[in-house]
Formats: structure tokens, C-alpha cells, sequence
């Protein structure tokens, strides 16, 4: 492991660790407006969800590194504290990069970037037509992390109104994540979409809590053969499986020429079914061999 003094290093090297390695971060696409009503649009990556009652966003339009400035973002919000977040989506990323040029006051980066501005129902900045997810919101608090060059500004907004396309819902009213196509920020120029090759299912442990893998047998968890999403895994099963299960893997491997030629091509079996879901059986077929 590299370690470095976060406090000695160069702010710009921190800078790029933290964007490089804090990822992918969802992008606050934020709509303001100042006291003359001209509007701005610029995207945030320091940004995320923080609470629900009341519903809480928040992110941080940082001072600019190069000369210790503040950006129009923020300079708005101290003269109209309202600010209308907009999801960003793969169909509207190319826009929304475009939308960060650092165009002089004034300008209109719905206008630049080609997007269209919708009027809010109770603030004055406008929402991105474009987006799917448009939240409404009023300024609870600015909180600055410091007053030199790349410290941030928390601005911690009240969700006042969600406004969302109706076919990115389910038939139950649910947000369906596959139908929204989300993009995140990356370090550098990289952003990920989020998509049907990107995606994958962790069950939730809701009601009852996992064994652990601390549970399973040092055969298996001390097993070279395993990675730690594998037993990760089994770990998060409630409960062990059925003894009836066991015994009848138990058969099995004793009829089969598994039992000579031992633990690895019951290991490749066992992660055969970790790979398609079937965690209880996988659990069942090492403590068959074991037992």
C-alpha cells in the first residue's frame, strides 16, 4: 500500500485520488437563477441523497483550484436560495458536459447546450425538460468547508416537489432502474452507464441478519478456492440449510468420483451454483463433503 499525507500533498493530486477513487458518483444537475432572473445550469458530482424526512440533497459547487473563485451555481443560491436538481441520463450526457463550459454570466446554458427550460410549480429556477427526475427544492443551509482554493460549499436543499416521467415508473408506480439509463462521474473523462451489462443483484438482508461468515466452517471460509463475494454470500444466508438437503448431497458426492479427486471439483460445483443464485444449495453441497 502507497500512503500518503492527504495534508502535504499537492490539493490538485488529492484532487484527482478522490475523483478517481471515489466513483461513480451520481451528478446533481443543477438549475439556479439570480436576483435579475438570468438562468444558469451546471453538474456537480459531490452530491447524494442524505434523508428523507425531510427529503435532504445536497452538493457542493467547490471553489475553483486554479484562482481560489466561486462559481455562478453558488453565487445564485446566495442571492435566490432555490435550486432545481435534475437527473442526468446517458441520452442527455453529451449536453450536460457541454453545460459546464465556464460561459460568462449571463449566459444561458440551456441555450448553449441545447436543452429545453421548463417553468417550476413553487421556484423560480427552471427544470430540464430533457430529465426524467426533476426535484424542486429550497436552500436549507450553505456550509463552507473552508475559504481557500478547491473547498467545497455544502448546499443542503428541502425536496419540495419530485416531478417524474411516467416511463421510467412500473406498473405499480415504482421507480424501474432499468428504464432510466443513469450515467456516474468517474475520474478524468470517464462516466459509466448504467445498464442491463452493468448491472447485478445483492439481496438486501431486511428482516433477519446473515450467519456470517465467521459461521461457516474454517474449510470452507479459510478455503483458497472461495473470493470474498462467494462467502459473502452464503454469509448473508439467514439461516444454515437443511440437514435433508445436506444428506442428500452427501449420497451424491460419495457415489461420484468427486470423493477421489477431493475438495476442488466439489469447490468448482459449489461456485458453479453461487454463479447462478442457488446460494443455499452451494452452502449444502461444501458441507456435504465436509461433513
Amino acid at each position: 500500500m502507497k500512503t500518503l499525507d492527504a495534508t502535504a500533498i499537492a490539493q490538485n493530486y488529492l484532487h484527482r485520488i478522490m475523483l478517481g477513487t471515489i466513483a461513480p458518483r451520481p451528478i446533481a444537475f443543477a438549475s439556479t437563477i439570480d436576483a435579475q432572473g438570468q438562468p444558469n445550469l451546471a453538474p456537480f458530482s459531490f452530491f447524494n441523497a442524505f434523508g428523507v424526512n425531510p427529503g435532504t440533497l445536497i452538493f457542493s459547487p467547490s471553489r475553483r483550484g486554479r484562482d481560489n473563485t466561486t462559481k455562478h451555481t453558488y453565487e445564485n443560491l446566495l442571492e435566490v436560495p432555490e435550486v432545481v436538481i435534475n437527473v442526468v441520463t446517458y441520452e442527455m450526457v453529451q449536453q450536460m458536459s457541454l453545460a459546464s463550459c465556464e460561459f460568462p454570466k449571463g449566459v444561458s446554458e440551456f441555450e448553449k447546450a441545447g436543452f429545453t427550460a421548463l417553468p417550476s410549480e413553487r421556484i423560480k429556477p427552471f427544470r430540464v425538460k430533457e430529465s426524467p427526475v426533476q426535484f424542486e427544492c429550497r436552500v436549507r443551509q450553505i456550509i463552507p468547508t473552508g475559504d481557500g482554493p478547491g473547498a467545497g460549499n455544502l448546499i443542503v436543499c428541502d425536496i419540495l416537489l419530485v416531478h417524474l416521467d411516467e416511463k421510467i415508473l412500473s406498473a405499480e408506480g415504482e421507480v424501474d432502474p432499468t428504464k432510466i439509463n443513469h450515467v456516474g462521474r468517474l475520474g478524468g473523462d470517464y462516466y459509466v452507464r448504467v445498464d442491463e451489462n452493468s448491472r447485478f443483484i445483492v439481496p438486501k438482508p431486511n428482516i433477519h441478519n446473515g450467519i456470517g461468515i465467521d459461521a461457516l466452517p474454517v474449510e470452507i471460509r479459510h478455503s483458497p478456492l472461495l473470493t470474498g463475494n462467494e462467502l459473502g454470500m452464503m454469509g448473508n444466508l439467514s439461516m444454515f440449510p437443511d440437514e435433508e438437503i445436506i444428506s442428500q448431497y452427501r449420497k451424491e458426492i460419495l457415489s461420484a468420483e468427486q470423493m477421489r479427486m477431493g475438495e476442488t471439483i466439489v469447490f468448482a460445483h459449489a461456485k458453479l451454483l453461487l454463479a447462478e443464485g442457488k446460494v443455499n444449495e452451494a452452502l449444502a453441497y461444501l458441507l456435504a463433503f465436509y461433513k
